[in-house]
């Protein structure tokens, strides 16, 4: 597949995106509509970048009743704070598509994504959302750590944990306990359990995960707004790395439209990440990491990671996902050296 059909099936988005009036993130002026600035959406007004859990629930609860139940929510589990964990399912396609948001509670802007992407598709029945929803559907847990959400930690809530990934007297950190052979009984971080089994029951071709990473410049001192990786577990199978590489070049050449300067993830081979474990169960397993940027650059981060997932959908839908050159990965740039802050730093200082 040319670069240039790439750029056709993508472009129905750009218009999508010029509705945000985005300037590129690296040079975009600080906004002045205050620091929860977001892409516009439920009730015509804009989505908090960090929702409560309440506030999500209903959020999530209005998204079905406007859809007339083509958004389909249900709750999967419980954290162990009690709190829910919730699926948004939209589509009865035959290719199938898991995304989920925010692992990490401290990560936030891939929920209030995962939202918009919801309503784009779910709430209508124009000739797009028909056509998409009939060719693909679409399985999204939106914010899989709820408590590391209302504490704003990496980590999910267990004062007993002694964890070998995470921090001792405080939590698990839940993106390190995907490994196929742990089964989800068995599995100490509550929430990674409860996306196992959910996983399971699904069965996605594509799972996309969503998180964040600290402030990095390219190799001509441009900041990095995002980054994209695939399995690097080297027992993958070879045809699960090509979709996964097929799908992190639909989501750089989406990001794109949106302004991103989209680089290589350089994360690891442990199998316990989500990006390695669900490579080695069967799914094109992709990571997408948006950058700290600050606030003030919270709406230009979540129209990036929503239209990573509106091209990833529809570049599926179509068949011209399959056609992509995964060779085109490879030539994503590394990411490069650390833009210190101080909220950027304590991302830094982890893997995905």
């Amino acid at each position: 597949m040319r670069k240039s059909r790439l750029i056709v099936v993508l472009s129905a988005l750009a218009l999508a995106v010029s509705s945000f009036g985005l300037a590129h993130p690296a040079t975009a002026a600080p906004e002045t509509s205050g620091t929860t600035s977001a892409p516009d959406t439920m009730r015509g007004g804009r989505i908090d970048p960090h929702p409560s859990t309440a506030e999500l629930t209903r959020e999530l609860q209005r998204l079905q009743w406007r859809s007339r139940g083509a958004v389909d929510v249900s709750e999967i589990g419980r954290s162990n704070q009690n709190r829910p964990v919730w699926s948004a399912r939209v589509g009865n396609g035959p290719l199938r598509i898991m995304y989920v948001t925010q692992q990490h509670g401290n990560e936030p802007l891939g929920t209030p994504a995962a939202l918009k992407f919801l309503e784009t598709t779910g709430v209508g029945q124009s000739a797009w959302q028909r056509w998409l929803r009939s060719r693909v559907t679409v399985d999204i847990i939106v914010r899989a750590n709820p408590d590391g959400s209302e504490l704003n930690w990496r980590y999910n809530y267990d004062p007993e944990a002694d964890p070998e990934y995470g921090e001792a007297g405080k939590g698990y950190d839940i993106n390190r306990y995907h490994s196929p052979i742990l089964a989800p009984e068995d599995n100490p971080a509550t929430e990674a359990g409860l996306i196992q089994r959910h996983y399971a029951e699904f069965e996605p071709d594509i799972m996309v995960d969503y998180h964040m990473q600290g402030r990095y410049a390219d190799a001509d001192g441009e900041e990095i707004t995002a980054s994209v990786m695939w399995p690097t577990r080297p027992d993958v199978r070879a045809d699960m790395v090509r979709l996964a590489k097929q799908v992190s070049v639909v989501a750089q050449r989406a990001m794109d439209l949106a302004g991103a300067n989209v680089s290589q993830y350089p994360g690891g081979n442990y199998e316990g990440i989500a990006r390695n474990a669900y490579g080695l169960r069967g799914s094109g397993s992709v990571l997408i990491e948006f950058s700290a940027m600050g606030p003030e650059h919270d709406r230009q981060q979540i129209a990036s990671a929503w239209v990573s997932m509106i091209g990833i959908a529809q570049s599926g839908a179509s068949g011209s996902l399959q056609r992509v050159d995964p060779t085109w990965a490879e030539r994503i740039p590394p990411r490069g050296e650390p833009i210190r802050t101080q909220a950027a730093s304590a991302l830094a200082s982890h893997g995905d």
